[in-house]
């Protein structure tokens, strides 16, 4: 059957090319981003310190020619410093918006899990209803409006962790490794010039058309899932909430994002049709952070992998 992702392929053909003159390795990492974006999903990023994760997402903000805000997480950040406030203007005697950095398109948040609950909730409603709300007043935000938030792993003094509501509204969580010595080594050599515009931000990533993104996103949707494909979505998502390890299953709204990522993957391959691959590739990314492990488990060194791994090894294929 004939692919009918041309702009999915051209889309993402440009993207690694671009991306790759600043960010070395990390091919996953990248493509589980441009999902993200190609199904108007959220991504939470886990990662040490200087794994490239901003630089990724400023380039990815770049490459679509979107405006790009970045927010740093911190203990004392209130509502209003992501919402924005309204302003008295004396010389029109009237109030004026002044809009925060959610008003954009492609929202960076550093260490999210260092903000409070208060400001977390404020960023709940603008990821799930792409809307704020200001004074009493509904303010939508823009269509392409995607959130990628980063946490560290190590540290948790000082952190308030992301309640199961929230983390519920990532499409993703995409672990961000360490580079292997040859990518490291080629790092190094990218960046030994200087930081800035000294170095690897001077290497110019070239925008794509401006209508391209819009065409794919409609090509991604039109991807075809047949209904035992479904049927073995929904039995994997039910499979996390009566294995013995877990003790807070997925949600129906996981379900769906499985189905989500899986045509996105099978897009990026150049198929308008889902296989089975594609959704067994999409159920670490899309379920790892929906799905809470038992204290017993957590004490014995299990991971959210491991079990999931084991359920994907366990729910028969569809035939």
């Amino acid at each position: 059957m004939e692919s009918s992702c041309v702009a999915v392929t051209r889309l993402v053909v440009h993207a690694r090319q671009e991306l790759g003159k600043r960010i070395v390795g990390q091919a996953d990492v990248v493509d589980q981003c441009l999902i993200a974006i190609l199904t108007g999903g959220h991504v939470l990023m886990e990662g040490v310190p200087g794994l490239a994760k901003t630089l990724l997402v400023k380039s990815i903000g770049e490459l679509l020619s979107l405006r790009f805000q970045r927010i740093q997480g911190t203990s004392d950040l209130m509502p209003a410093d992501l919402l924005g406030t309204n302003v008295f203007n004396q010389a029109s005697s009237s109030f004026q918006l002044h809009k925060g950095p959610l008003f954009s398109d492609v929202v960076l948040v550093d260490e999210v899990n260092r903000m409070p609950p208060r400001t977390q909730a404020a960023l709940l409603e603008a990821m799930e209803e792409r809307q704020v709300t200001i004074d009493g007043t509904r303010h939508p935000l823009d269509a392409y409006f995607t959130v990628f938030a980063t946490q560290n792993p190590i540290e948790f003094e000082g952190t308030y962790p992301l309640p199961e509501a929230q983390l519920d509204r990532f499409l993703l969580k995409v672990v961000v490794p360490y580079p292997d010595e040859e990518e490291e080594g080629r790092i190094v050599v990218l960046f030994e010039k200087g930081p800035g515009v000294t170095g690897v931000e001077s290497l110019a990533v070239e925008p794509i058309a401006a209508e391209l993104l819009a065409d794919a996103r409609r090509e991604v949707a039109n991807v075809t899932m047949e209904p035992g494909l479904i049927s073995y979505v929904v039995r994997l998502t039910r499979a996390t909430r009566t294995a013995p390890q877990i003790m807070l299953g997925a949600s129906p709204r996981a379900a769906l994002n499985i189905a989500y990522a899986a045509k996105a993957m099978a897009a990026i391959d150049e198929r308008n049709y889902v296989i089975p691959d594609d959704v067994k590739r999409a159920v670490l990314p899309v379920l790892r952070h929906r799905i809470v492990l038992r204290p017993e488990a957590l004490l014995e060194g299990v991971s959210p992998d491991q079990v999931l791994n084991g359920i994907l090894g366990s729910v028969e294929l569809p035939k």
